[in-house]
């Protein structure tokens, strides 16, 4: 089938997406009612008036439900009455650097939050997939130069990535225990894991961000104030790694043993470049700014590379990445310029459609 076919599968299906409030969540929910899906969002409140999610609007066209996932009753109540067909978890404490701040939130919240809605999905009947969203840090970083597979073992060096990498342990665990595939027959639920990182996108507003971070200074008029100018990292457009959450998902549905397991979804080896890069390129399509190195010996540990094979979801799902770097950039800094003065809802549907349209073209290529 086409990808127009399987995204298709979405029309008139109950979806329930968890963390619908945040960056990833809000474009995800979007593109689902896009699709004609029934949404159901579960979530803490936003965390500012420029979010993506309440500039869009898009909670007055789903089901908004705000709770914490650590909340297991409320949880399984939620869940339970809305009676999803399909699940992506995405909710979770995002950063890095405010794992460190709160360790004892993140390990909560993506540990356990994780465990919450896995049992939450091991007593509602109704769902037959379920996509956990993790991250590319899972991995045992040992800053080589090749990227990891999927079968690479898992670690995580500060308390998020710890975090994350232990709740794909939680995720294999259930999957092995509860719903394997050699038993689908007995409990008819489809499971994967799926992890990218570095995306970027219009409407991300998170502290410790570097688009965020750029926008906030260029805004003010005075030089960004880049901490890792020389740190390397795969950048992607937000769509992409949704666009194949999306194709998995669908997929599943089709052959729910055939695609169970963990993916990786990351951009091509010309996307990933140095941090300052990306700084440069963002000042180019902003058309204005500078910036300034402030990189600090004695600030908490981040990684210097990390990067994801993705053998395994070109040629097992079909799915690659379509945009390049500069494109990339461009689309993030289009949001930017236009959300004050633009219909964001329209903004981002008009970004889906120019990028499905991307995919579609460049597919075979």
């Amino acid at each position: 089938m086409e990808i127009s076919e399987y995204l298709n599968s979405y029309k008139g299906k109950r979806v329930l997406v968890t963390g619908h409030t945040g960056f990833k969540g809000s474009w995800l929910s979007i593109w689902l009612n896009m699709l004609g899906a029934e949404v159901m969002g579960i979530a803490l409140d936003p965390k500012t008036d420029d979010d993506n999610f309440v500039l869009s609007g898009i909670g007055e066209r789903i089901r908004d439900e705000r709770l914490d996932i650590r909340e297991y009753e409320k949880l399984r109540n939620l869940v339970q009455d809305f009676q999803p067909e399909m699940v992506f978890h995405l909710a979770a404490q995002p950063l890095v650097l405010e794992s460190y701040q709160n360790p004892l939130e993140t390990f909560q919240t993506n540990i356990m939050g994780t465990v919450n809605m896995l049992e939450v999905i091991r007593h509602t009947s109704s769902v037959k997939v379920a996509v956990m969203i993790t991250t590319d840090k899972v991995y045992e970083n040992k800053e080589w130069i090749w990227p990891y597979r999927e079968d690479e073992r898992l670690g995580g060096y500060d308390p998020y990535s710890a975090s994350k990498g232990a709740s794909e342990l939680v995720i294999a665990s259930y999957r092995n225990s509860f719903f394997h595939p050699e038993k689908f027959s007995e409990h008819g639920l489809a499971l994967a894991s799926v992890r990218a990182g570095n995306v970027i996108g219009g409407g991300d507003w998170a502290e410790n961000r570097i688009v965020p971070d750029c926008i906030r200074f260029l805004s003010k008029d005075i030089p960004i104030e880049v901490r890792s100018p020389k740190a390397v990292r795969p950048w992607q457009h937000v769509l992409e790694p949704l666009g194949g959450y999306l194709l998995l998902g669908a997929k599943m549905l089709e052959s729910p043993v055939k695609y169970v397991g963990a993916w990786n979804f990351g951009p091509e080896s010309n996307n990933i470049v140095p941090v300052g890069e990306l700084v440069n390129e963002i000042v180019k399509n902003y058309g204005a700014g500078t910036w300034i190195d402030r990189s600090d010996p004695k600030a908490p540990h981040e990684a210097k590379l990390l990067a994801l094979d993705i053998h395994k979801a070109k040629y097992h799902l079909g799915w690659k990445p379509v945009l390049r770097f500069q494109e990339t950039i461009r689309l993030t800094v289009e949001w930017y310029k236009s959300y004050r003065d633009e219909n964001v809802l329209s903004l981002c549907q008009r970004q889906i459609e120019h990028y499905f349209n991307v995919w579609k073209s460049r597919k075979e290529n």
